[in-house]
């Protein structure tokens, strides 16, 4: 059985996986189309993995094609572990229907669970009017609303969603989560469908998208969900851009619903130069990098090395896909 994975992303993780892996082919990828077995190279006739690991630093190095391409051009791939958590791009669906296994990664769950959590709190903590005054030399007291008197809407329960609800119950909020089932959720005050959602955005004081984007969910943030905001709510999006109709976000901005608007992704990455989004008051712009905490990296390596001891031996893997997620 052969493993196809990045040169670095084999350096981190061989001395764990060592103790498990036996007589695994293991081939690195120093560059695109670079194979190497233990430092010598390989020519790529000889390379047809059963397992492949794509990794940011891939990603990162240009490497992917190789990864991905060894995929779907081979004719033995059983399993994929992936850096991603959302499996929304059509690549997913070709691998998948070839009969391949795919792990998604929960690694940057805390990462943008912490994120959401700091630019919800900087928004209802009077922070910015205090640095005005400040600025201007002016003693002056600023009211709040504490946090724990606020409503909150997470659409979407996987890893992510979790990780929200892990950080904001200590604070006393409200919580209630919205997701396909409305099998209660233990860390939510209520757990309703995407039906209910008109009854539910009145109330709200922050509202989540963290849902995966598909047919059902594409635009959900649209007209009519703004219009059933709550005035001066905080909107933020860490899902996936095409979750929201851009064009009616300016729309409800305008009308005070929401308030603010905390925005990781977008329909165009990078963001166009000319987007209204850019200068607007209330948006508070990133460049899809709220999963980009110090510790995503090592989470994500230790979740491949339990996932590939769990694929030797036969046992289910850790956060793996179903067909019906990338519409097969």
């Amino acid at each position: 059985m052969q493993l196809l994975l990045s040169a670095a992303a084999y350096e981190r993780v061989k001395a764990r996986i060592a103790p498990f892996v036996g007589d695994l082919d293991i081939i690195t990828l120093s560059g695109p189309d670079s194979f190497q077995r233990n430092g010598q190279d390989v020519p790529a006739d000889g390379v047809d993995p059963e397992i492949v690991w794509t990794t940011l630093d891939a990603y990162g190095g240009g490497l992917l094609p190789t990864l991905m391409g060894r995929i779907l051009k081979g004719s033995k791939a059983q399993w994929m572990q992936t850096f991603n958590a959302g499996i929304d791009a059509p690549i997913f669906k070709s691998v998948m229907a070839k009969g391949v296994r795919l792990s998604k990664s929960n690694a940057q769950a805390v990462a943008i669970a912490e994120y959401v959590v700091s630019h919800a709190l900087a928004l209802i903590a009077p922070i910015a009017a205090q640095r005005d005054l400040q600025a201007s030399k002016t003693w002056k007291s600023t009211p709040y609303r504490e946090i724990s008197q606020t409503r909150w809407t997470l659409v979407g329960a996987g890893a992510i969603g979790t990780e929200i609800a892990r950080r904001i119950k200590p604070f006393g909020v409200h919580l209630t989560v919205v997701r396909r089932s409305d099998k209660p959720d233990e860390l939510a005050d209520a757990t309703v469908t995407r039906t209910d959602l008109p009854e539910v955005l009145p109330q709200s004081d922050v509202v989540v998208l963290a849902c995966a984007l598909n047919d059902e969910t594409r635009d959900l943030a649209n007209d009519a969900f703004f219009a059933a905001m709550k005035p001066g709510a905080i909107l933020i999006n860490i899902g996936r851009g095409g979750l929201v109709d851009e064009d009616a976000l300016k729309r409800g901005l305008d009308a005070g619903k929401p308030g603010y608007a905390v925005l990781d992704v977008f329909q165009v990455e990078p963001l166009p130069i000319d987007s209204w989004m850019w200068e607007h008051p209330n948006v508070r712009i990133s460049a899809h990098t709220s999963n980009s905490g110090q510790g995503t990296p090592a989470r994500g390596d230790q979740l491949f090395v339990d996932n590939l001891k769990r694929f030797l031996a036969g046992e289910p893997l850790i956060n793996e896909a179903s067909p019906s997620e990338v519409g097969l």
